[in-house]
């Protein structure tokens, strides 16, 4: 697996969101879903990271959005049939890697209740819960997370 930044607006890339989207949607409302769209995602402060399999298609995604003070991991993707194999882990090492070289001390996130396999993904990475931060409102629905690089 090869693991490399890239723009999101690209069709497979734009797959994978998609389906990010829908998974999204079937477990949570619109008001808990706090999804980056594209042009977002394309903005000078974000680093799109892309997780290829070896014949090339892409099998994980995410972003980190430099934001004041901290980072925070957007758009965490791996195809279903990828879980489990350590391509989610793989993607936040190299998110914590950029993170330290751009200066980044902490990382956050949000992520949804609903999502075992993610937060336990998130909380074996060294991810300690606490509460909404930056934009965000407290949710039933969230977990909000960070961890100290």
């Amino acid at each position: 697996m090869n693991i490399h930044t890239e723009s999101p607006d690209q069709p497979e890339v734009r797959a994978m969101l998609d389906r990010l989207d829908a998974y999204c949607a079937a477990l949570y409302p619109a008001e808990s879903n706090h999804l980056m769209d594209i042009a977002s995602l394309l903005n000078g402060d974000v680093l799109f990271l892309v997780a290829r399999d070896v014949d090339g298609r892409a099998v994980g995604c995410a972003a980190l959005v430099k934001r004041d003070g901290y980072g925070e991991i957007k758009r965490m993707y791996v195809d279903e049939a990828r879980r489990g194999l350590g391509t989610g882990r793989k993607l936040l090492e190299h998110l914590a890697m950029f993170a330290r070289m751009a200066g980044v001390r902490v990382l956050k996130l949000e992520t949804g209740i609903h999502q075992p396999e993610a937060i336990g993904l998130y909380e074996r990475a060294g991810f300690e819960r606490i509460e909404a931060f930056g934009g965000y409102q407290p949710d039933p629905l969230s977990l909000f997370m960070e961890k100290s690089l």
